[in-house]
C-alpha cells in the first residue's frame, strides 16, 4: 500500500470516528430529551406552557392562538427554514404537537414520529400494521396526555403509544373492517377531556351515518358512543322524510370538537349527507320532515357519558354540501350590554352563528358576505329563511355562493383572547349547480361546476378580521391563490397561514399587511403551529399530501388563470415533509 492510499484510508476511518462519535452524541441528546418529558397533565391542557402546543388548536376553545412572541412584527421578516423533514407521500391535514421540545406527528400513512423539535432528528418512530382492506383517509392529528400519544389509524384503530418509547399502552379497535360495515373513517383528531378520549367517526356514504367515541383513557375502553343519525323511536328520528334507518347516511364528525371544562361540554359539528334525493321532496305527513337530524348541527356533550346536553341545528335539509362541521371556539362576547359565554361557529357559507355555550341559545349571526342562500335569519331563534336556489332546479343550473368544496373549509380560523381579534380564511368562489339528474357527489346528480365569484374574478384567496366584540369588520386581504392552511395567531402581532401558490405569509394582525412570505416549495395543506424549543421560537407546517379538496381548487384556480401557461400551471410540486422556520 502506498503512502498517499494509507493516508486516503486513515482520513476515512478518522472520518468514520468522528461521525459516529457525532451519531452518538445526537443520540445521547435525543434520549436525554425524551427522558426529560413530563407527563402532561389537565392543568396544562386548560392553561399550556407557552412553550408548548399540546393539541390540536392548542387549547380547548379551538382559538390556535399562541402567547409567544419571539417572532414579532419587527423582526419576521428574518425568518428562515431552520430544517425540513422529508415524509410520505399520501392525503393528510396533520397538526404537529410538541411538549418539552419534542415533536410528535402522524404521518399521512399511519406513522407516528416523535422528533427533536430544534433539529428534526427521529427520536422514535412507530408503523402501525394496517388491517388487509384499510381505506386511505386524511388526519388531522394527534393527542398527548399523561405519558401518552394518541393515534387514530386508516384500519378504525385508536392507540395510545408511550411518549418517551413508542411502545404501545393500548389499542382499541373501533371497527372490525373485515367484517363490519365499510367506509367508517377516523379523520378528526381525538381529544382528551376529564378523563375521556372522544374522537369523532367519519361516514360519508355509510347507511345509519356517522358516530362519537368516548374510550377511556387509561385503559382505551369503549364507555359511550353517540349516534350522530337518530334510531328509531329517538328524538329527530322523525326528521329523516320516512326513510329506514338503513336507508340515511352522512353524519360525518371528521372535524375535533373543543371543550369547556366549566360547562363539561364538549362541542362538535356535524357533517350534512351526499344522499339528497331522498330528502329533496318533503312527505305530506303529519310529525315528519325533511330536516336530516343531526346533520349541519352544533352538539354539546357531557364527555364522561356521552349525554346529549343541547343541539341546534343550523341549517336543515342542506341540498348543496355546505357542512357546518368546522371549528367551535368558546368565547366570551357581549350581547345586548352583557358578557355571554358562546360558541361561536360557521359553515361554508362563512356565515357565522353564536350560542350560548351552556344551553345553546341562538344569540346572534356573522354573515362575511359570501354567501347567496339565506335570505334572512329569525333574530330571536336564527332560523334562516332561505332564497330559491338553496332547492336545486330540475331544469336549470342556478349560481350558488359559496362552491361546495367552501367558502370556509378545514382552514379553521384564529381568535387572539387578548384583543379578541378573529382571523378569518376564505376562499372566494361561487359554483353552477344542476340541474338535477347528471353526475355529482350528490344522490341528486346537481353538477356542482366552480365559477368565480362575480365581479371578483382573478381573487380567490381572501382573509378577514373581525373584531368580536364589536362584530366590526377590521381587515379584508384579497389575493389569487385561495388559503390552504388553518391560521395560527401569536402575541407578536403576527398571523401565519399558507395558500394554494405554495406560499406561506406572516401577516400583520393589526392591518392586514404582509410582513413575510416563502415559497415552501409544495402545498401548504395542514394545521401550522409555533413552539419553542433550545430557546428559539419556530414555525412548522406541513406540505405536499393535499386532500381532495385541495385538487380540486387547483384544477379551477389553474383553469381560471391562464391554465398550464399561468402562474398556477408554472409550479412544480417537490414533495411531502414537514417545514419548520425559526429567525436567522
Amino acid at each position: 500500500m502506498t503512502s498517499g492510499k494509507r493516508r486516503t484510508l486513515l482520513g476515512a476511518l478518522i472520518c468514520v470516528a468522528g461521525l459516529s462519535q457525532q451519531s452518538a452524541l445526537a443520540q445521547s441528546e435525543g434520549q436525554a430529551l425524551l427522558d426529560s418529558l413530563t407527563p402532561v397533565t389537565d392543568a396544562m391542557l386548560q392553561n399550556p406552557p407557552a412553550e408548548d402546543w399540546l393539541m390540536w388548536r392548542r387549547t380547548w376553545d379551538a382559538y390556535g392562538f399562541s402567547p409567544l412572541d419571539q417572532i414579532n412584527t419587527d423582526n419576521v421578516a428574518g425568518l428562515g427554514e431552520a430544517f425540513r423533514v422529508s415524509l410520505e407521500p399520501g392525503s393528510s391535514t396533520p397538526t404537529p404537537l410538541v411538549h418539552d421540545g419534542v415533536l410528535f406527528l402522524l404521518d399521512a400513512n399511519n406513522t407516528l414520529f416523535a422528533l427533536d423539535g430544534s433539529s428534526g432528528e427521529t427520536l422514535w418512530h412507530y408503523q402501525h400494521k394496517l388491517a388487509d382492506g384499510a381505506m386511505p383517509s386524511s388526519k388531522l392529528g394527534i393527542a398527548l396526555h399523561g405519558d401518552k400519544v394518541i393515534m387514530p389509524t386508516n384500519d378504525m384503530h385508536v392507540l395510545a403509544l408511550n411518549t418517551k418509547t413508542g411502545e404501545v399502552i393500548w389499542d382499541h379497535e373501533v371497527a372490525d373492517i373485515r367484517t363490519g360495515r365499510r367506509g367508517h373513517t377516523l379523520r378528526a383528531a381525538p381529544i382528551v377531556a376529564n378523563g375521556m378520549v372522544i374522537q369523532g367517526v367519519n361516514a360519508t356514504m355509510v347507511p345509519e351515518g356517522g358516530m362519537i367515541l368516548g374510550l377511556d383513557l387509561e385503559t382505551g375502553e369503549e364507555t359511550w358512543r353517540f349516534h350522530t343519525i337518530p334510531r328509531p323511536g329517538e328524538y329527530g328520528d322523525n326528521t329523516w322524510n320516512g326513510l329506514d334507518l338503513s336507508n340515511r347516511s352522512g353524519g360525518s364528525v371528521w372535524m375535533p370538537p373543543s371543550y369547556d371544562p366549566e360547562l363539561d361540554l364538549v362541542y362538535f359539528g356535524i357533517a350534512p349527507t351526499y344522499d339528497t334525493a331522498p330528502l329533496l321532496f318533503p312527505v305530506n305527513e303529519q310529525g315528519i320532515n325533511a330536516d336530516a337530524l343531526y346533520t349541519n348541527s352544533t352538539l354539546a356533550l357531557r364527555p364522561r357519558t356521552g349525554e346529549l346536553a343541547w343541539h341546534y341545528q343550523h341549517i336543515a335539509n342542506d341540498q348543496w354540501d355546505l357542512d357546518w362541521v368546522y371549528e367551535r371556539q368558546v368565547v366570551n362576547v357581549p350581547v345586548n350590554g352583557v358578557m355571554r359565554k358562546a360558541v361561536i361557529t360557521a359553515g361554508k357559507m362563512a356565515l357565522f352563528d353564536v350560542l350560548d355555550a351552556a344551553t345553546g341559545q341562538y344569540l346572534y349571526s356573522m354573515d362575511m358576505g359570501l354567501q347567496n342562500l339565506v335570505a334572512s335569519i329569525d333574530p330571536v331563534t336564527g332560523a334562516k329563511t332561505m332564497n330559491p336556489n338553496a332547492t336545486p332546479s330540475g331544469e336549470i343550473a342556478q349560481l350558488v355562493c359559496p362552491f361546495a368544496a367552501g367558502g370556509r373549509n378545514w382552514q379553521v380560523s384564529s381568535i387572539n383572547p387578548d384583543t379578541g381579534i378573529m382571523f378569518m380564511p376564505i376562499t372566494q368562489m361561487c359554483m353552477n349547480g344542476g340541474p338535477t339528474g347528471g353526475q355529482s357527489i350528490m344522490s341528486t346528480g346537481v353538477p356542482l361546476d366552480p365559477t368565480p365569484v362575480p365581479g371578483r374574478e382573478g381573487e380567490f384567496g381572501r382573509l378577514q378580521a373581525v373584531d368580536l366584540k364589536t362584530r366590526e369588520l377590521l381587515w379584508d386581504f384579497r389575493e389569487m391563490a385561495p388559503p390552504t392552511t388553518a391560521i395560527v395567531a401569536t402575541a407578536g402581532d403576527v398571523i401565519f397561514g399558507g395558500t394554494l401558490d405554495h406560499q406561506f405569509k406572516a401577516i400583520d394582525q393589526r392591518s392586514g399587511k404582509v410582513l413575510w412570505q416563502t415559497s415552501t416549495g409544495d402545498i401548504p395543506a395542514s394545521f401550522p403551529i409555533t413552539y419553542m424549543a433550545d430557546g428559539k421560537q419556530h414555525v412548522a407546517v406541513v406540505i405536499g399530501q393535499p386532500t381532495i379538496h385541495a385538487g380540486t381548487f387547483m384544477g379551477a384556480v389553474t383553469a381560471m388563470t391562464g391554465g398550464p401557461a399561468g402562474p398556477m400551471g408554472q409550479l412544480r410540486n417537490q414533495g411531502a415533509a414537514l417545514v419548520v422556520y425559526a429567525l436567522e
